[in-house]
């Protein structure tokens, strides 16, 4: 499991009995996590200070239980960037901070290639891999099928000092901008996917990972470059496993260029025990050279 990671503004305190204990910039947040499924005893004495604690309900969603006043929103850093996080009505943060080991890789390949590299980052949320990317000196297409997230990615382009950065903002579907570019003929040297389980385009469109993530793959596999740097699966779904996208990214890319899979899963460094929990899996294609 890959847990490394900068942070200085985010840190997992302790996680146990079903919760997440977190401190977000200083704020205290108790979120629920579906990982914890081990009740050992709370470590922490911030247990009982917590600024929010969400709440699932039995019919579905949940809400947020304010214990302590602070600002809805407010902003975070991670090396160079800064995003403004806010507690949203499913449990979210506008920001999944085990992505972050993942944002310093590609940071890494894009530096270490002596020529400009152009990324596509497909269902981008608020841009934290988008940032990345462009800090690092890459062109960036982001595309979310939610206007409000792409504005917030936006803003946090703003925040890191990046409005000028060349990042194209898209609002859509995923599968269909993707249809479109392989009609005009654009390419991509890099690829970040970060689907959701389940999820609904601008328009209605149903997305489930299990039915679509093959297409999906097999598409942009059309509009990768002639020397492609690396192509990047997020997955958060356990019928989708790390071995599963590992297969698929082989055989589609194997025989095309040279270049390695490796999949494996992300986490976040339990404070309290010094234990990684686990988070999703990515599963990366390389460039030879880059692994």
């Amino acid at each position: 499991m890959r847990a490394d990671n900068k942070w200085q503004d985010y840190r997992l305190l302790d996680a146990t009995d079903g919760f997440r204990l977190e401190s977000w910039g200083g704020v205290i947040l108790v979120r629920p996590d579906p990982q914890v499924v081990w009740k050992f005893e709370r470590k922490s004495p911030l247990w009982n200070n917590a600024h929010r604690v969400y709440h699932r309900s039995s019919s579905g969603g949940g809400h947020w239980e304010y214990r302590k006043k602070f600002a809805d929103r407010w902003n975070v850093g991670y090396d160079t960037l800064t995003f403004a996080v806010s507690p949203t009505g499913f449990k979210h943060t506008g920001l999944f901070p085990e992505q972050a080991t993942n944002w310093d890789e590609y940071a890494k390949m894009i530096k270490k290639e002596n020529r400009q590299i152009n990324v596509l980052n497909l269902f981008g949320y608020t841009g934290g891999a988008t940032l990345a990317c462009a800090a690092a000196g890459a062109k960036v297409c982001h595309v979310d099928s939610s206007k409000g997230m792409v504005q917030w990615g936006k803003e946090n382009a703003a925040l890191s000092g990046l409005s000028d950065a060349p990042i194209r903002w898209i609002v859509d579907d995923c599968m269909k901008f993707v249809a479109r570019e392989i009609r005009r003929g654009n390419k991509y040297d890099g690829i970040i996917m970060d689907p959701p389980s389940y999820g609904r385009g601008p328009n209605g469109e149903v997305w489930k990972l299990e039915e679509n993530i093959f297409d999906l793959l097999e598409m942009c596999s059309q509009i990768l470059s002639d020397d492609p740097l690396f192509v990047a699966v997020n997955s958060y779904t356990t019928g989708v496993s790390p071995s599963v996208m590992e297969y698929m990214l082989s055989v589609m890319l194997k025989d095309r260029y040279k270049g390695r899979v490796k999949a494996e899963e992300i986490g976040l460094v339990v404070e309290s025990t010094g234990m990684a929990l686990p988070c999703g899996s990515t599963a990366f294609w390389k460039k030879e050279g880059h692994y």
